[in-house]
């Protein structure tokens, strides 16, 4: 009875878990965060006909993403930005398997470091990350660092 019980509870996170997202395409808009995502990470690109991201995700420095979020803006329209910490956090799965997201939302993620627009404010040299690989974040990364990208936009 108890292993019904846990397996019942976690399909009930699970299914929270998708309820949080609206896929459109290339898009998913976060209902919960109020935020809409790009699906794939900067350097690849949506395949609609197979549902996913093709490519390999690019790792920009942060005055390599001043210029791609101009391109990003530009292409897409909108006002494409880095997510928050928070933002960030908020998509990570931790009881997904590496990478730590869940792959029907967000396909194709690497299983690394992606940056947030942060400062870490104990080393204000350094910027917060959020790995995909753990599902932890790490605030020792300076801004010159390549790390892998994946953009927001405000509803």
């Amino acid at each position: 009875m108890l292993k019904k019980l846990v397996l019942i509870l976690g399909l009930i996170l699970a299914t929270s878990t998708h309820a949080q997202f609206y896929k459109q395409g290339n898009f998913v808009t976060d209902l919960e965060q109020g935020i809409i995502w790009l699906r794939c990470s900067l350097g690849q690109r949506w395949d609609p006909t197979k549902d996913q991201c093709q490519g390999e995700a690019m790792r920009l420095s942060h005055a390599e993403i001043d210029q791609a979020i101009l391109q990003a803006n530009e292409q897409l329209g909108g006002k494409w930005r880095l997510p928050s910490l928070a933002e960030l956090e908020g998509i990570v799965c931790l009881e997904c398997p590496a990478p730590k997201i869940d792959k029907n939302i967000f396909p194709n993620t690497a299983s690394e470091p992606y940056w947030t627009s942060e400062a870490n404010w104990i080393a204000p040299r350094s910027r917060w990350s959020v790995s995909f690989m753990t599902g932890l974040k790490y605030g020792r990364f300076f801004p010159q660092q390549q790390l892998a990208v994946r953009l927001v936009s405000d509803r």
